[in-house]
């Protein structure tokens, strides 16, 4: 798998012959190499033009813009890799099957719900009482039914996740607990890594979606909406825990994180630019990661894992396939 870029300074990022060059507001010009780059995430206030665009494109290589509070803001994006008709068909007529989307978004919930309860389990073995969240999210996902609406399994999943988020106080010391989940703006550190966290899985599976023919506006759990690929909060559910959350308890207890990351203003909490580089630095050394995959008998990278997954919903809409979530098994 190609690598992801982030940029942090403010400037203005530019073509330069066949690379890209970023002007810093100080003047410093820093040159990146577009050769094996999957996408670019700008986190500062950055200038570019159409003839970047022209240029990103051509080599299909997507653009993910964060806005203020490092929120993601939206996607440039390149030609798809693949564009097939009969796949957004099928596509739009497994939304429009209440029956079809019922059970999709069921094997969505479910496997949020599993992985959530990996890292659940895994913090239990060591020490951790985590007994009573174990039980809650297998009661959650005993109640994961294809018969079930969209909006109650929305509801289970949701049941699920407040339980899982518990667990957190027990894992991570005590100036990063967890009383609420609250985000728009996030009000404390332990928010506002969780809100971050979660954006970096989204634009990765907004990337993931793009080598397919699918349509990441079309999706089955999460309702489509406008100006959102609703597509890609669908796969995120799934990625969040094995992503998100385990860089998150990683760089907290290894205190690579600590409140001298964070800036707190009008109300929020936001990483500062050294936070956000520690915490991206952890999350891309997590995608470059490789595993052994159990049906295709070679190791693929976290990363190839999103992608696998759009490809694994395709061949269901396609040839009727049972589509198994990803369900981490190591």
């Amino acid at each position: 798998m190609d690598r992801n870029y982030h940029v942090f300074s403010d400037g203005r990022l530019e073509r330069n012959d066949d690379t890209l060059r970023l002007v810093t507001d100080e003047g410093e010009k820093k040159y990146i190499p577009v050769e094996n780059a999957e996408a670019f995430f700008l986190h500062g206030q950055v200038d570019f033009n159409t003839r970047l665009m022209s240029f990103l494109n051509d080599r299909t290589v997507a653009l993910h813009v964060f806005g203020w509070e490092d929120y993601y803001a939206g996607s440039v994006m390149p030609k798809r890799g693949q564009t097939s008709g009969k796949t957004v068909v099928k596509q739009v007529r497994a939304y429009e099957s209440s029956r079809h989307r019922r059970r999709l978004a069921a094997a969505i919930v479910a496997g949020s719900i599993h992985n959530m309860r990996t890292n659940v389990v895994y913090y239990n073995g060591r020490g951790h009482a985590l007994d009573t969240v174990i039980e809650e999210l297998e009661a959650a996902a005993g109640r994961v039914d294809t018969e079930r609406p969209v909006d109650e399994l929305l509801g289970v999943e949701a049941t699920a996740r407040k339980a899982y988020y518990r667990s957190f106080n027990e894992v991570l010391p005590s100036a990063f607990q967890l009383t609420r989940r609250e985000y728009n703006p996030p009000p404390n550190e332990i928010n506002s890594l969780i809100s971050f966290g979660n954006s970096l899985v989204y634009a990765n599976c907004v990337s993931a979606i793009r080598a397919t023919a699918l349509d990441p506006t079309i999706s089955y759990l999460h309702e489509p909406g406008e100006r959102r690929y609703s597509l890609s909060l669908d796969l995120a559910d799934l990625f969040k825990p094995v992503l998100a959350d385990r860089v998150l308890f990683r760089v907290v207890n290894r205190k690579q994180i600590s409140a001298d990351d964070f800036e707190t203003e009008l109300g929020s909490c936001l990483l500062n630019e050294s936070g956000r580089k520690t915490y991206t630095k952890a999350f891309e050394e997590t995608l470059e990661r490789t595993v052994e995959h159990p049906t295709l008998n070679r190791k693929v990278s976290y990363q190839y894992l999103m992608r696998l997954e759009a490809y694994k919903l395709k061949k269901h809409l396609l040839t009727g396939e049972d589509y198994e979530p990803f369900e981490r098994w190591w």
